[in-house]
């Protein structure tokens, strides 16, 4: 049995996990068509792209959308985002009374316009603030409450220890932590010490995030940290094959193989469809385009692919491109494709 095996099922409140591989939530990637492939293919939960807590703007086409949890399983994990506690509690009770079965807090973001508002990473500046928060959304609801921080606000400032024990203390039932403080943003390596130090002080569930897109990396990490599971993030994209891959490996210390090029057309046509439906046929092209673009990156001609994919202006024009695409890597050899 693999050093990084867990015999006890993960748990959140009463939901038990079917594995230690979970989808981070990122804005702007992980909407619905997103969150139900990677279940698909293996992540033991997904969590919903951030919300903002300020319910006066959740009429908007894009908080629509990230509202929509129509025909996904259990259970639904929705991420809000603020900086006034009775406003994110508030926020909590909307999102329980329209399914959500899990409250993600997010204390991590690192985007100037989240932070300038005092959210996100932010809040990591004001510790007291944070305890208010976590106590007010956790009393507001009787569904489990998450959180995802950061290390700290910057090198000088690595508080996530303290915060994690407000966190234990407040009633947050699992906690994920990205290996960067807010200044690093996505720069640099993340650092894995202070997640190990985390759950050496905790006893609630710990999800170590940061740089994680190998099945190696994923048992390296467990193994140092301790943690409970991994969070993925930009380690998914164009690659939602990753979350089996890392299940299995964690289970039996081998290799999947990698995702034949049939399975990689099927996923992305799938996909495509699954964003026109959600997003509509204007919308979903477009928003198709970045998708699609970060699978292109397992070809060896990625940049014009990409190019050209970004220039096709309806579904047949994506789908024939994807089409095309199979044949020509069944034709090829060692050699790149073009986008000609």
């Amino acid at each position: 049995m693999p050093a990084t095996a867990r015999v006890e099922p993960l748990a959140i409140g009463p939901y038990r996990l079917p594995n230690r591989v979970v989808l981070a939530p990122m804005a702007g990637v992980t909407d619905r068509p997103f969150r139900q492939l990677c279940r698909a293919l293996g992540a033991g939960l997904v969590v919903s792209e951030m919300v903002t807590a300020d319910a006066t703007l959740w009429h908007t086409r894009k908080s629509r959308s990230r509202l929509d949890h129509t025909g996904e399983p259990t259970p639904r994990a929705v991420q809000i985002a603020g900086g006034e506690p009775r406003m994110l509690a508030d926020a909590a009770r909307l999102n329980a009374s329209r399914g959500a079965q899990i409250i993600d807090i997010n204390m991590g973001c690192p985007a100037k316009k989240v932070c300038n508002k005092a959210a996100g990473s932010a809040l990591l500046r004001d510790e007291r603030l944070v305890a208010e928060i976590l106590q007010a959304v956790v009393s507001a609801v009787d569904i489990p409450v998450t959180l995802k921080i950061r290390t700290g606000w910057c090198s000088e400032s690595i508080n996530a220890r303290r915060v994690a024990r407000l966190a234990e203390e407040s009633g947050i039932q699992a906690l994920a932590v990205h290996g960067r403080t807010r200044a690093q943003r996505y720069s640099g390596e993340a650092e894995y010490e202070t997640i190990a130090a985390i759950k050496a002080a905790i006893n609630i569930p710990v999800f170590a995030n940061g740089d994680i897109a190998s099945p190696e990396k994923a048992a390296q990490v467990l193994d140092y940290t301790g943690a409970d599971a991994v969070m993925i993030g930009r380690g998914a994209q164009g690659n939602p094959w990753i979350f089996r891959q890392v299940d299995h490996y964690l289970r039996t210390g081998k290799h999947l193989p990698a995702p034949s090029w049939a399975e990689r057309v099927r996923v992305m046509s799938q996909h495509l469809d699954n964003l026109y439906a959600f997003y509509g046929d204007y919308m979903g092209v477009r928003i198709a385009r970045k998708h699609i673009g970060w699978y292109l990156s397992a070809c060896e001609n990625a940049k014009p692919l990409r190019a050209h994919f970004n220039t096709l202006e309806t579904q047949d024009d994506q789908h024939r491109f994807v089409e095309s695409l199979c044949r020509q890597m069944y034709s090829t050899s060692t050699e790149g494709i073009s986008a000609a």
